[in-house]
């Protein structure tokens, strides 16, 4: 590992093998250890992985950290907590979306990092997928014209998490959270990072017995004058569009993420343009969680924080906290 960033993996669930998987392919980076509070399933993951460093428990690992940087791939009541520990350590962070539960807990994670000068990412990896980035060059281009309107969706159809996720104590939310966050900050990177000005939403549990939300409807005013939809949802009998898919409405065209193409219209004609892309290997295709990495390890390199990073992710749950606000009020909620 010498001269190689060492990277502690927290969390030994699904979503970690991406993290793993994305850092044996960076040739700076190197897996030195894996924090699970279940020994068995750490074992395996560091067997996986060929780890050396196995811990229970993050207050232990976190003493004398063996990595220069971690993944918090854990519940998200514990963002905030390991962040901030981690940093204090002169750890390098990238944390799993939501960046914590509240925004005041995101502000303190993010003026840290920058206070000592360490990189902080959010997870929010569908900004490096081929086809958002695509739909994004066309979008900034300008062949769409100004974008006054827009569709986001975060959707399960007939499938919904367990476990932890659906417990308000360790998630903070329900599928908002967990899967609207990625229709936010996708519609906001194609929008160009306006600032949210109001939300309106509709959030609910109809299809489970949850005590947090399987259903959410947002209405997001952004500034510049766009508006969005946001769609969040587990366990719906119907999807119009996929984790992350988007519909764009704009002066001199439209564009659709999911499937990926734009339509403009000229000399009398509809114009269509359908991009290929390499086959996904499922909808969450590996190479977003590596091109994540890469820009993690590019930003500690050149010593200058990733993007996303905090303030991203601020914004992100500025809105969440906002539509969850607006949907007990039955109003909408100005965002400052």
């Amino acid at each position: 590992m010498e001269n190689k960033i060492r990277v502690g993996i927290i969390g030994s669930g699904y979503i970690a093998d991406f993290h793993a998987r994305a850092v044996q392919a960076i040739q700076g980076m190197a897996l030195s250890s894996v924090v699970s509070p279940n020994r068995d399933k750490a074992a395996r993951f560091a067997s996986r992985y060929n780890i050396e460093s196995i811990f229970t428990d993050f207050d232990t690992f976190i003493l004398n950290p063996p990595a220069d940087m971690v993944v918090l791939a854990t519940p998200n009541c514990f963002h905030h907590d390991h962040a901030v520990k981690a940093l204090q350590k002169g750890v390098h962070v990238l944390v799993e979306k939501p960046m914590a539960v509240r925004v005041t807990e995101a502000e303190e994670m993010q003026a840290l990092a920058l206070d000592i000068g360490l990189c902080l990412m959010v997870g929010q990896m569908w900004r490096f997928d081929r086809e958002v980035r695509w739909l994004t060059k066309q979008v900034n281009s300008g062949r769409l014209g100004k974008i006054f309107k827009t569709k986001g969706y975060g959707i399960h159809t007939n499938w919904g998490p367990s476990g932890w996720f659906t417990k308000k104590e360790t998630a903070g939310g329900g599928a908002l959270p967990d899967m609207g966050v990625h229709a936010i900050d996708t519609t906001r990177l194609l929008l160009g990072e306006p600032k949210p000005l109001r939300v309106y939403a509709k959030i609910g549990t109809f299809v489970t017995d949850y005590d947090v939300d399987d259903s959410g409807l947002l209405v997001v005013d952004w500034e510049g004058g766009a508006t969005s939809v946001v769609e969040s949802g587990w366990w719906q009998p119907h999807m119009d569009g996929p984790e992350a898919g988007a519909r764009l409405y704009g002066s001199k065209g439209y564009g659709s993420l999911f499937p990926t193409f734009i339509r403009t219209f000229k000399d009398g004609k509809n114009l269509e343009e359908t991009p290929r892309f390499p086959e996904r290997i499922g909808h969450c295709d590996q190479h977003m969680y590596t091109l994540q990495m890469e820009e993690m390890h590019q930003a500690i390199q050149n010593k200058r924080q990733p993007l996303p990073g905090g303030a991203e992710g601020i914004v992100s749950l500025k809105i969440i906290e906002a539509a969850y606000l607006s949907s007990q009020t039955r109003n909408a909620v100005s965002i400052s």
